[in-house]
C-alpha cells in the first residue's frame, strides 16, 4: 500500500517537472512553416521581393499609462492614418504600478495595442534573470488579469509582453507564456542581424538570434513567437535597443529626424523586416525636440506608400499570412480594429497596497468596478485581500 502510494506521488512530481520542463531546441528545418512555425531568417515571408513587401514599423512605450503621459498619445496618434485606412497603432507594454486603467481602455478603443510589462517592474534585473516560471506566472499572466477586469480589455486580445530592462529569464519566462498562451515576446534585442534585419519567428527550433541580455532560451517552445529588437546604431557607431538610451543624439528636430531615418533605413532599403522604434515616453519629458522630432517622423512615415504603422500582433498575423503590398487594401487583409468611443465609467479608489510586510496607500482609477478591498499586486490581481488596519493612520 505505502509502495503504491509512494510511486503515485512520484509520477505526480514526475508530470509537474515536464510540464514545465522544456526540450532541447534542435537546428530548424523545412517541417517548420507559417503559420504556425517558422525559422528565425532574415528572409521575407512568403518569398516575396522587398519591392513587394510592406514595411511595418512597430511604435511602442513601455511602463505605466498616466494622466502625465496620454497628451501626447494622444497628439502623436489621433486621426493618424495607414495607407488602407486602418489607425496607425501603437503597442503599449504597460506597467501595473501608478497605472490610470480608464486611460488603457481609451488606448485600447482608438486602436492601440495593449501589452504587458509585469505588475511590480522590480527595478533588481536579478530578480527578472532568476524569476521561476510560477513568479512570471503571477508577474504577466496576473497583470493581464487586471487588464481584463479594471481597463475591461476583451478577453484574449492581450497578447504580447516585454521584459522589463530587457532581462531574458531563460526558458522559463517563454514556458510561461507557452502554459499561459501568450503570443509573442519582444525583449530579444539583435545586434548582429540589423540590416538585413530578422524577422519574427517561433520557437520551435533553435533560434539564430544573438544573445544580448541573457540567459536566453535554449528550449523548444512550439507556437511561441519572438518579434527580436533590431537595434539601432549611434552616432558614434554604438549600438542601442531602446531608443532614450542611444546616446550622443543630435539636439535639433531636423538633425534628430534625420537620425531616425537613418536607422530606419537600415531594414527599409534591405529586407524590410518590422523596425521598431522602443522608447519610454519619459524621453519626450528631457527636450521638446524629441517629440517634434518623432512627430515629424510619424508624418514621414505616413506619407511612404510601402510603410504601415501597426502593433506586434498585427505584424504576427502578417508573417502567419504574408500578403504583397499590392494586396495590402484588399477585403481580407484591412479588416482591422477601427476607433470606437470608449465605453469606461472611471472609478477612483483609495487602496491599501501591501508588498511583503509594508503598507502603504495608493489611488487608483479603473472602469466600471465597485473599488476593491486593497490595492491590487503580486498574488492579489483582483485585491480581495482585506488588509484590516494595515494602512490606517492612527489617531495621535
Amino acid at each position: 500500500m505505502c509502495s503504491t502510494k509512494f510511486t503515485s506521488y512520484f509520477l505526480l512530481l514526475l508530470l509537474i517537472t515536464l510540464e514545465f520542463t522544456s526540450t532541447s531546441a534542435v537546428q530548424c528545418n523545412a517541417d517548420c512553416k507559417p503559420p504556425n512555425c517558422r525559422c528565425s531568417s532574415t528572409v521575407i515571408p512568403g518569398g516575396l521581393a522587398p519591392k513587394d513587401t510592406p514595411q511595418f514599423v512597430l511604435l511602442t512605450f513601455d511602463d505605466a499609462v498616466t494622466v502625465h503621459n496620454i497628451p501626447y498619445y494622444r497628439e502623436a496618434f489621433t486621426d493618424r492614418t495607414n495607407n488602407d485606412s486602418c489607425p496607425a497603432a501603437a503597442t503599449f507594454f504597460v506597467s501595473h504600478e501608478y497605472t490610470d486603467y480608464s486611460l488603457v481602455h481609451e488606448l485600447y478603443a482608438v486602436g492601440h495595442e495593449i501589452g504587458l510589462h509585469s505588475i511590480s517592474h522590480s527595478s533588481n534585473t536579478q530578480y527578472w534573470r532568476d524569476a521561476s516560471v510560477a513568479q512570471l506566472t503571477d508577474e504577466f499572466a496576473g497583470e493581464r488579469t487586471m487588464m481584463e477586469k479594471f481597463a475591461k480589455l476583451p478577453a484574449g486580445h492581450v497578447q504580447g509582453l516585454r521584459m522589463p530592462f530587457l532581462q531574458m529569464a531563460g526558458n522559463n519566462s517563454f514556458q510561461m507564456m507557452k502554459k499561459s498562451a501568450f503570443t509573442y515576446d519582444c525583449s530579444m534585442p539583435t545586434r548582429s542581424h540589423v540590416s538585413p534585419g530578422l524577422w519574427p519567428y517561433t520557437l520551435d527550433y533553435e533560434s539564430t538570434q544573438d544573445c544580448v541580455i541573457g540567459p536566453c532560451p535554449t528550449g523548444s517552445f512550439p507556437g511561441v513567437w519572438v518579434i527580436p529588437m533590431i537595434t539601432w546604431t549611434t552616432k558614434d557607431g554604438f549600438p542601442c535597443a531602446m531608443v532614450d538610451t542611444c546616446l550622443g543624439m543630435p539636439n535639433t528636430t531636423q538633425e534628430l529626424f534625420e537620425y531616425f531615418k537613418t536607422n530606419f533605413e537600415q531594414t527599409y532599403l534591405t529586407n524590410k523586416a518590422p523596425f521598431g522604434f522602443y522608447v519610454h515616453a519619459a524621453w519626450f519629458d528631457v527636450s521638446p525636440v524629441h517629440f517634434e522630432a518623432y512627430k515629424k517622423f510619424l508624418d514621414y512615415l505616413q506619407n511612404l506608400p510601402d510603410v504601415y504603422m501597426v502593433s506586434g500582433s498585427t505584424v504576427i498575423d502578417w508573417v502567419r499570412h504574408p500578403v504583397p503590398l499590392s494586396q495590402m487594401k484588399s477585403a481580407g487583409w484591412s479588416k482591422c480594429r477601427k476607433p470606437t468611443a470608449p465605453s469606461c465609467r472611471p472609478v477612483s479608489c483609495e487602496l491599501c497596497k501591501k508588498e511583503d510586510n509594508n503598507f502603504t496607500t495608493r489611488w487608483a482609477k479603473f472602469c466600471d468596478v465597485q473599488c476593491p478591498r486593497s490595492y491590487p499586486w503580486l498574488q492579489n490581481h483582483l485585491g480581495s485581500e482585506s488588509y484590516g488596519d494595515g494602512c490606517r493612520k492612527p489617531w495621535w
